[in-house]
């Protein structure tokens, strides 16, 4: 059995992704349409260079951060590498039976098998991990199937559009993206007071956070209640790290008190995320302003690197904000 590396499933903290273009040309049948549909192909570019992709690509396996994003655009893989089970149970029923209905070829702990995925004989691969990881595995994913390579750093708005042309799942992005921009602008219409005259914070833990610690959220969904929404939260300086790179002891909880409003990481069912639960059972936390007013919100982030979990996001920021003393 032939096993190569494969980065290990991420920490959110490590998700900010980087641009990357992807374009499409049209290739293969010259207008017969009796031809073999199958040997159509178009041009793709990522980061692996110039790719000639099935034009309907029907076998696709996905490997690392691209498993979730394909299956939330509507597509089928045949092959998946493990996710954690954090990030199964946020997935919509539909999607998990989708995940769960492909071969896993690949652990979350960092091997992909590469024997079991070319026995699947995918038409197309689609990868996203560390260029490290691709270096000592890409070449060989490139002789089982036309590969489609992406960088830890692409950013998320980019990978949906890269994932979504190369899978051939575009139909599913453009109505993401008409509801993205749709719930963007109601909030920004039905809570501009509150926009243009609160600071905010977002502050969580991870599972992997150290015991006593927790962050203040500057990347993943924070990044766009700041960047889409333009609610006034802290960011790093440029060129410094993430904000939420610095574990910081719950001593600090009460630095907190100079913000009018926190938002915290809660599930689907608006009770505090198991690995947060600790902060607000502090009596600093249960001490702070915002809090003891009802000014500390609860918001629910499924993920945040493709536009069906950033909806939900949406959705639970918008009833969030509506329950503030005072809002408008």
């Amino acid at each position: 059995m032939s096993n190569a590396p494969l980065m290990r499933r991420g920490a959110a903290l490590a998700a900010a992704l980087m641009s990357a273009s992807l374009v499409l040309t049209a290739c293969g049948s010259d207008g017969d349409d009796t031809g073999d549909k199958a040997a159509e192909t178009r041009s793709v570019k990522a980061e692996n260079g110039t790719i000639e992709v099935p034009a309907d690509p029907q076998r696709i396996v996905t490997i690392g951060n691209t498993n979730l994003p394909f299956i939330d655009l509507g597509g089928r893989p045949v092959g998946v590498t493990e996710a954690s089970e954090s990030e199964l149970d946020v997935l919509p029923e539909e999607q998990r039976t989708a995940y769960e209905a492909a071969e896993i070829v690949g652990s979350n702990g960092g091997e992909v098998d590469l024997e079991k995925l070319a026995a699947l004989k995918p038409d197309l691969i689609l990868v996203q991990f560390h260029s490290s990881d691709w270096d000592e595995v890409g070449k060989q994913l490139e002789t089982i199937a036309p590969t489609v390579y992406w960088g830890l750093d692409t950013e998320w708005k980019a990978f949906a559009d890269a994932i979504a042309e190369a899978g051939n799942v575009t139909d599913a992005l453009s109505q993401q993206k008409a509801d993205f921009k749709e719930k963007v602008a109601k909030i920004q219409a039905n809570y501009s007071k509150t926009i243009n005259d609160t600071s905010f914070v977002d502050v969580s833990r991870g599972d992997w956070s150290d015991p006593g610690t927790f962050y203040i959220a500057d990347i993943g969904c924070s990044e766009i209640a700041r960047d889409d929404i333009g609610l006034d939260l802290p960011e790093a300086a440029e060129g410094k790290d993430p904000l939420a790179y610095e574990a910081l002891p719950f001593e600090q909880i009460g630095e907190l008190s100079e913000y009018d409003v926190i938002t915290y990481p809660v599930d689907a069912d608006g009770k505090p995320t198991e690995p947060f639960a600790p902060v607000v059972k502090t009596n600093t936390w249960k001490s702070l302003p915002a809090v003891s007013s009802g000014r500390a919100l609860g918001v629910f982030c499924p993920g945040n690197n493709s536009y069906g979990p950033v909806n939900q996001y949406l959705d639970s920021l918008d009833s969030a904000l509506a329950t503030l003393p005072g809002k408008q």
